[in-house]
């Protein structure tokens, strides 16, 4: 089974830019954050029910590289998708382009698990995600952020 895939697009807005009209770090992460609620919702975790069931996934680790600046007004597109399956954690892969120029903006990984609150108690993972384990991760190693190359500049490894 192919473990699903989300694409989202967002504008830069002067909410998300500092001073000098350039997206600050955390605005990134909003944005990840907005695709990753995409990605949990084609996974059966809908946000309805899991505030019905009090079963949500939360971040455990975040490795994100920002590789150039976005700017006010740019519009950007987020890729997420389930990287890779264990027992009782998931990773995500993210990646942010700026399409009009192909540019690659931002790359990042997350570390998730199911908790259920209010106990806090650590829950496996649906059984139907077995089969997402079968692919191993493609764009990172397991546990590694490596992006490669970028527009003929070498990346950090």
């Amino acid at each position: 089974m192919t473990a699903p895939r989300i694409r989202t697009d967002v504008q830069v807005m002067f909410f998300d830019t500092d001073c000098g009209g350039v997206v600050s770090n955390i605005a990134y992460l909003r944005f990840i954050e907005i695709a990753r609620t995409h990605l949990a919702e084609e996974l059966g975790l809908r946000l309805a029910e899991m505030a019905e069931k009090q079963t949500y996934p939360v971040v455990v680790r975040t490795e994100i590289d920002y590789r150039r600046a976005a700017k006010l007004g740019d519009r950007l597109v987020i890729e997420g998708w389930l990287d890779q399956v264990e027992r009782a954690r998931f990773w995500c892969g993210f990646r942010i382009t700026r399409p009009k120029d192909n540019m690659l903006i931002a790359q990042c990984r997350q570390m998730l698990a199911l908790i259920e609150m209010p106990t806090g108690k650590l829950l496996r993972l649906p059984d139907h995600w077995q089969e997402y384990r079968k692919g191993d991760s493609v764009q990172y190693p397991k546990g590694e952020c490596q992006i490669g190359i970028v527009s003929g500049e070498e990346s950090i490894q």
